[in-house]
């Protein structure tokens, strides 16, 4: 089988997964392909997510590796055979980078989606103007084009959230509802609309005031999915080089305590639908 140059973001979550059931059974790659009938070379090309494999083969791998995980087994089955079911966001790859293709991806594949955001509104939430607006700011500028086409991206990927298909919830900074992209009156929009989506059954939207003091690592962006099952939730994180998309067990644990947090201390989402409504007259008055 002939290696996949770019492999999607869902079939190096497989080889990733297949490399960790390796792992966990105390197995090296060697070992593990002279068991099943693989080469060396192609334990390796598909831990990387570079060639495929049949479901009869993630099934001798999982029972060579003493895998009695079922329901991960079934998730991970799912993925192959979904491997011939191209979604929307592949139109864009070559067009636009990887980051933008993999974060539409991730969250395609999300049963649930909870962001927390310092720094502006979150991209599943943001209105036209305020989305071209935060890719303006980008540094160095980006051509015109360039704006229109990640902003109409944007909007594409919000399908997902405003369908209520993906149940998803964010937890935004006071910090991120002030922050001024393009002025008072398109962040005042911004902010009507994100009380009308918060009044949504699927979005729940929740502030975290400048009042409660500084919290751990509250200076990420990210965006935590929830897969199939637990093994298979994974974290998005903005970064000032890209998107980081983490898979570990480690990472995992982190972010779900970061958001027990936020819950714990966010504003009520009633509460939060009144304060958004004061910064937004705030920002009205500032227009007059």
């Amino acid at each position: 089988m002939a290696a996949r140059p770019n492999p999607t973001l869902r079939q190096r979550r497989l080889g990733a997964e297949l490399r960790r059931m390796r792992e966990q059974a105390g197995f090296g790659g060697s070992e593990l392909g002279r068991l099943v009938g693989m080469s060396p070379a192609q334990v390796t090309q598909m831990e990387a997510g570079k060639i495929g494999i049949s479901m009869e083969r993630l099934r001798t791998i999982a029972a060579t590796c003493m895998c009695v995980n079922e329901p991960l087994i079934e998730a991970l089955s799912s993925i192959i055979t979904e491997r011939e079911k191209p979604g929307w966001w592949e139109e864009y790859r070559g067009t636009l980078s990887a980051d933008f293709v993999d974060v539409a991806e991730f969250e395609g594949q999300a049963r649930r989606l909870t962001a927390y955001t310092m720094a502006f509104v979150p991209g599943q939430l943001q209105t036209g103007p305020y989305a071209a607006a935060v890719f303006a700011q980008t540094f160095p500028p980006l051509p015109r084009h360039e704006i229109d086409l990640r902003t109409a991206f944007r909007m594409q990927r919000q399908r997902l959230i405003r369908s209520g298909a993906t149940p998803y919830s964010a937890f935004i900074h006071e910090a991120a509802l002030r922050m001024r992209f393009s002025g008072p009156a398109v962040l005042s929009e911004q902010l009507g609309a994100l009380i009308e989506d918060s009044r949504q059954p699927t979005i729940s939207v929740r502030v975290v005031p400048f009042e409660i003091g500084a919290m751990p690592s509250s200076s990420e962006n990210f965006t935590y999915a929830e897969g199939p099952v637990p093994e298979l939730d994974g974290a998005q994180v903005d970064t000032g080089l890209g998107i980081r998309i983490l898979d570990a067990p480690a990472h995992m644990a982190r972010f779900r305590s970061l958001l027990a947090r936020f819950d714990s201390a966010a504003l009520s989402e009633e509460e939060s639908r009144d304060f958004i409504g004061t910064i937004k007259k705030e920002m009205e008055s500032k227009r007059e």
